[in-house]
């Protein structure tokens, strides 16, 4: 807004504002205006700001800064009259700035809206300097709040250093933590293998046993069995003579029954003597039962083998999963685009997550399902559902790079799962020990439910 109409000489009316009205100098002259218009009537009022004499000074602000600013440089007869309103106001300042000398201790940007409504002599030097003092009190306020803004950063500067540091040591002490237990568990892992040494040692020992006591065994079958055709032999010559004594009975020759007999009854208890004094076990071992076959309702080596299963089985992915601790990281679109490519990312993303939940609640394991985020125009708004982890990769950060960092974070000796088809993926998961799997296979098994 700049003053382009001239007056009389001798007065302020002559002089020019080259300039746009600073806008520090319009505000204050924008209120003198709102604060002097209620005191003038509708025919002293310009006709465009007539519809704003019932407003309250705050609303005349608000909704007709503008249009009285605009009449205070076009109209002089309107701006005479808030003068004078101006006058009757504030009598002092209005009679130092005629005098010439303002009042020292007076705000700068009063003193300028006052003389450029009063435009005494002098008013445009008045109006300019309070423009030069507010860009330089501008300036100074913003060099302060950009001095504070420094302090500040270089406060929480400081706090993030000390955070780090902190969580540094927090770390250190978890690592040799860690350490610790590790080192316990290879002291637990050497006494182990020292007992399972030791086992093995005392089942050698065992078998040897076993051994010598098996051959000793067979000596004294061998010796029973000997012993027991001498028996058989004694036996016969008992039963013939047995037959010779029924004989010599029925030719009446007692005499030589009663010797037949008595050699008998002796021969009878001998053999049982012997009997007892070896201790034999009866037969419990049957000569069929030594011949190698297969009987009913036992597995034949073929059929054992034909029990492993395929890579391509989803029944694996269930058997990784019963793994204590285990930890399933699904490259999510690579599994969307080979299940069901022809759906928008939204849905695509939707119906992986929603059956990824109904495996987390199945199988108890961690699930973080990782999708490429590098050209998303604007966040995502996706609610995560129970039990699974929703990650997008940075810009500048693949989806498989995030899966390898993923797999890297994870501690020594975790079972870990990824699912994906990129060859790049599984192989560099597979180096990080972590078990790759083809997204056919996590497909085929949310298919049988």
């Amino acid at each position: 807004m700049a003053e382009t109409h001239g007056g009389e000489p001798g007065d302020g009316a002559a002089e020019v504002l080259d300039r746009p009205l600073p806008d520090g100098v319009r505000r204050r002259v924008v209120q003198i205006a709102a604060d002097a218009f209620g005191g003038l009537t509708m025919a002293e009022l310009p006709a465009p700001l007539r519809q704003y004499a019932r407003f309250a000074p705050n609303r005349r602000i608000k909704f007709a800064g503008n249009a009285m600013a605009a009449a205070l440089e076009s109209d002089a007869l309107f701006r005479q009259r808030i003068g004078e309103k101006f006058r009757e106001a504030h009598p002092e300042l209005a009679g130092a700035l005629d005098s010439g000398a303002p009042p020292p201790a007076a705000e700068p940007l009063d003193v300028a809206a006052a003389a450029y409504v009063l435009r005494p002599v002098g008013w445009v030097k008045l109006v300019t300097a309070a423009g030069e003092e507010a860009q330089r009190a501008h300036a100074e306020r913003a060099d302060e709040e950009s001095r504070a803004e420094l302090e500040r950063l270089r406060a929480e500067l400081a706090g993030a250093r000390e955070h780090t540091r902190a969580e540094t040591e927090r770390l250190r002490a978890e690592l040799d933590a860690v350490r610790r237990e590790a080192e316990a568990l290879r002291r637990k892992l050497r006494a182990a293998l020292s007992d399972v040494k030791r086992g093995d040692a005392a089942l050698r020992k065992a078998r040897g046993d076993a051994d010598a006591a098996r051959a000793e065994g067979q000596a004294q079958v061998s010796a029973a069995e000997s012993e027991s055709r001498r028996l058989k032999a004694r036996l016969g010559e008992a039963e013939a003579a047995l037959e010779a004594a029924r004989r010599a009975a029925r030719e009446g020759r007692s005499v030589e029954d009663m010797r037949v007999r008595l050699l008998l009854d002796t021969v009878l208890e001998a053999a049982q003597g012997l009997r007892r004094e070896l201790a034999l076990p009866p037969v419990s071992v049957w000569p069929a039962q030594t011949v190698d076959a297969v009987e009913p309702g036992r597995m034949t080596p073929k059929d054992i083998a034909a029990r492993a299963l395929s890579e391509h089985d989803p029944a694996i992915l269930d058997q990784l999963l019963a793994l204590p601790q285990a930890h399933l990281v699904v490259d999510g679109y690579n599994v969307t685009k080979t299940g069901y490519p022809q759906m928008p990312l939204e849905k695509q993303r939707l119906r992986l997550l929603g059956q990824l939940s109904q495996l987390a609640a199945q199988t108890g394991a961690e699930v973080t399902c990782v999708f490429d985020g590098a050209e998303l125009a604007a966040p995502v708004l996706l609610a995560p559902p129970r039990g699974v982890r929703v990650l997008f990769s940075k810009p500048g950060v693949t989806a498989d790079e995030l899966i390898r960092q993923l797999v890297r974070a994870e501690p020594p000796g975790r079972p870990v799962v990824v699912v994906s088809t990129d060859r790049e993926v599984a192989d560099g998961v597979a180096r990080a020990e972590a078990r790759p799997v083809a997204s056919a296979v996590l497909l085929k098994r949310f298919s049988r439910g």
